[in-house]
C-alpha cells in the first residue's frame, strides 16, 4: 500500500497514535513529502480557512517566515484560498494576517 493511502486510512480510522504524534511532533509524513516552507504556507491557509484567532495568525506567520516564506508568498496564500473560502472570510482574515506581518491595515486607513 502506498504511503499516502496508509496515512489516509489511519486518519479516516481516527488512529489516536498517529493523530497524537502529529499534534505533538508535527507530521513525519509531511516532512518527508513537502518542504518546511510549503508546510508553513499550508498552515497559513488552514488558519485563514478556519478563521483563526489573531494569536494563531501570529504563530503561523512567524513559522512561515522562519521557514523561508516571504511576506508576498504569505499574502499570495490568502489570495489563493479566496475562491474556496469566499470574499467575506478573506476580508475578515486580511487585517489579522496584516498584523501578523507587522502592518496595521486599520491604522493605515485612517
Amino acid at each position: 500500500m502506498a504511503d499516502y493511502m496508509e496515512h489516509l486510512r489511519r486518519l479516516a480510522l481516527h488512529d489516536d497514535a498517529l493523530l497524537e504524534a502529529i499534534a505533538i511532533e508535527g507530521s513525519s509524513f509531511a516532512t518527508h513529502v513537502i518542504d518546511e516552507r510549503t508546510e508553513a504556507l499550508a498552515r497559513v491557509a488552514a488558519t485563514v480557512a478556519v478563521d483563526g484567532a489573531s494569536a494563531s495568525f501570529q504563530r503561523v506567520v512567524a513559522y512561515a517566515l522562519a521557514a523561508g516564506a516571504t511576506s508576498d508568498e504569505i499574502v499570495a496564500t490568502l489570495e489563493a484560498v479566496t475562491p474556496v473560502i469566499g470574499a467575506a472570510r478573506t476580508v475578515v482574515s486580511a487585517p489579522k494576517l496584516a498584523l501578523a506581518l507587522g502592518y496595521d491595515v486599520e491604522q493605515a486607513l485612517e
